[in-house]
């Protein structure tokens, strides 16, 4: 099973070339000023991430006007807009915009919304050489009052030489609270864009693959234990997903490293 692709972007629609997962699908949307983009979301819902730029969003009868701010996904923390399942919609471009949208089946009968940056709910993960910053966009935890059906998204700066998602976890079995099942998916930026990272998935079965983090590339993980690094002097970013038959969190720990998660308290003592 291949767990990674690349993106191949251009002025419109970009779509994965396969899929592993049963549940979770990601498009990019990139548009040049005044360029017009029109869809549905059929049975699913979605998450409009605008990662660079600004867009006036319409879903059904509902106007999101200059949604979007930051120059791109090291600029700051994001605008969103919650797009319900069966609802046209359509992303006009203010300027030069890109717009991730994960999506995962839905049957919830809700109205659009905006997320804006101050709904974001951002800290650190990890310590000293794996840890790492995140944004919370789409949580039960973080925002317990924005509806979704099964969407969980949020963000991740890996810094140079750092990893991420570190122990390597899973969230494979339902077992709450010790572990929840769902899928997730990475899509990946890169500062700057020449730059690289490694990712790492290793299944239910055993199989390992390992992949080169390029800009724009996707890291894709139906089950399994699953890890990234970023090489020295370069920042990688990565937009997370999750979707299960439910919203609430749980994982496991690869069992052989799992211990540096308990070191984690000391080496901020130390300040790390």
């Amino acid at each position: 099973m291949k767990y990674h692709c690349n993106l191949e972007v251009r002025d419109g629609l970009a779509t994965l070339s396969h899929n592993p997962c049963e549940i979770l699908d990601f498009a990019l949307v990139r548009l040049s000023a005044g360029r017009r983009y029109e869809a549905e979301s059929g049975d699913r819902e979605m998450l409009a991430v605008v990662l660079g730029g600004k867009a006036d969003i319409e879903v059904g009868d509902a106007s999101f006007l200059a949604v979007g701010g930051r120059p791109n996904v090291f600029g700051g923390k994001p605008h969103s807009v919650y797009i319900p399942a069966g609802q046209a919609f359509s992303f006009t471009a203010i300027g030069n915009v890109e717009i991730a949208l994960p999506s995962a089946p839905s049957t919830l009968e809700v109205e659009p919304y905006l997320i804006a940056p101050d709904s974001v709910a951002q800290g650190r993960w990890g310590a000293a050489n794996f840890s790492r910053n995140y944004h919370q966009i789409l949580t039960e935890v973080a925002q317990p009052d924005l509806p979704a059906a099964r969407l969980i998204v949020g963000e991740t700066y890996t810094p140079s030489g750092n990893w991420s998602t570190y122990p390597p976890h899973r969230h494979a079995n339902e077992d709450l609270p010790r572990e929840a099942k769902h899928e997730e998916m990475y899509y990946f930026r890169v500062n700057p864009t020449d730059g690289f990272g490694i990712a790492r998935v290793v299944d239910l079965d055993g199989d390992e693959e390992n992949f080169t983090v390029r800009d724009q590339s996707m890291q894709m993980m139906p089950a399994g234990y699953h890890t990234v690094v970023s090489a020295p002097g370069y920042t990688t970013y990565y937009l997370w997903f999750l979707a299960g038959t439910h919203r609430t969190q749980g994982s496991v720990d690869d069992r052989d490293v799992g211990w540096v998660s308990r070191t984690v308290p000391m080496l901020r003592e130390l300040g790390h």
